[in-house]
């Protein structure tokens, strides 16, 4: 069996800039961490509100990566 070797897109820099995936999903690490850093300053949100956040980004993000982006071809 051979290895498959990584290798980025021409235009990564381009498309990590305008992705709404990628967007999204740097929204999402944001909530998740903030689940975790909230909580320990104080209990004025509900629990699990930054859970449900990172959530809706993730599934956006998903659904993000299958709509079509004309500006990415700009």
């Amino acid at each position: 069996m051979t290895a498959r070797k990584i290798c980025l897109l021409g235009d990564w820099r381009k498309i990590a800039r305008r992705a709404w995936s990628i967007r999204l999903s740097i929204v999402a690490a944001i909530f998740t961490a903030a689940e975790v850093v909230v909580p320990l300053f104080s209990d004025v949100l509900p629990r699990g509100v930054f859970v449900l956040l990172a959530f809706s980004a993730s599934i956006g993000a998903a659904i993000a990566r299958l709509v079509a982006q004309p500006e990415m071809h700009r």
